[in-house]
């Protein structure tokens, strides 16, 4: 596969944000990020306090997502990302918050 081609096929990244990242917005602003990049997924709070980043669209687009995600931009504060790449599932509509 050459390169253009492999950069638009379309990949998963689901993201899972360590910090101070519940009740500080952080899941909107996730959303509008996704929503510039014209990726498909969704942000979920999880019960241990974490924020599950799902996200599908062009590996380039999706790591400019994940480089925003651990920017010192976003609403509270993030101690890590842990990322995991995958070819992308489709089923997804829009960007929701979960």
């Amino acid at each position: 596969m050459d390169p253009v081609s492999e950069q638009e096929t379309p990949v998963r990244l689901s993201a899972w944000v360590h910090g101070q990242v519940q009740g500080v917005g952080f899941r909107w602003w996730t959303r509008s990020r996704a929503l510039e990049l014209g990726l498909t997924g969704f942000a979920r709070n999880l019960p241990d306090g974490r924020v599950e980043v799902v996200a599908e669209g062009t590996r380039d687009h999706c790591a400019r997502l994940l480089a925003a995600l651990r920017s010192q931009t976003s609403p509270g504060r993030v101690d890590r990302v842990v990322e995991r790449w995958a070819p992308a599932k489709g089923g997804l509509t829009g960007f929701t918050e979960r």
